[in-house]
């Protein structure tokens, strides 16, 4: 199996797990950056980094775009034109503001994340997502 099959399979188990702001515990509840932080542990048995806590507003308080630092620190950037299913996507909610969202490519048209207010869903990839997006990222061999 390659890697981005490992990351589908595993992103297929956190489906309906709820929302909840910095967890990251599959079929418990965890937010965007806890579904790839235990994607990234499934993989690879070890969190990418130490994650400090955080505020639901953290991107908008804190400066700078820590989401596409840590992204380009741990992961493989890639042409948003290369992406395939497994790839990481980053989304920005607007110009000018700190990238904020992270889901998992499961289709050309579709994408896993945790939704707040909701849980790990499928969404559709329609335009007013794909515009949003500020990073595509393949996970490490």
């Amino acid at each position: 199996m390659t890697i981005a099959q490992d990351v589908l399979a595993e992103t297929r188990l956190w489906l309906g797990t709820p929302y909840r702001h910095q967890g990251s515990k599959c079929q418990v509840g965890c937010d965007c950056l806890g579904l790839v932080r235990g994607i990234w542990r499934a993989l690879y048995d070890r969190e990418p980094q130490d994650i400090a806590a955080y505020s639901p507003d953290w991107a908008e308080s804190g400066g700078g775009d820590a989401l596409l630092e840590a992204a380009h620190r741990h992961m493989i950037p890639k042409d948003p034109a290369e992406a395939i299913p497994g790839d990481m996507l980053v989304f920005r909610w607007r110009d000018g503001v700190s990238a904020k969202h992270l889901g998992i490519l499961t289709s050309p048209d579709s994408f896993t994340h945790a939704y707040e207010g909701h849980c790990v869903m499928d969404s559709a990839l329609i335009p007013q997502w794909r515009r949003r997006i500020a990073g595509v990222f393949g996970f490490p061999q």
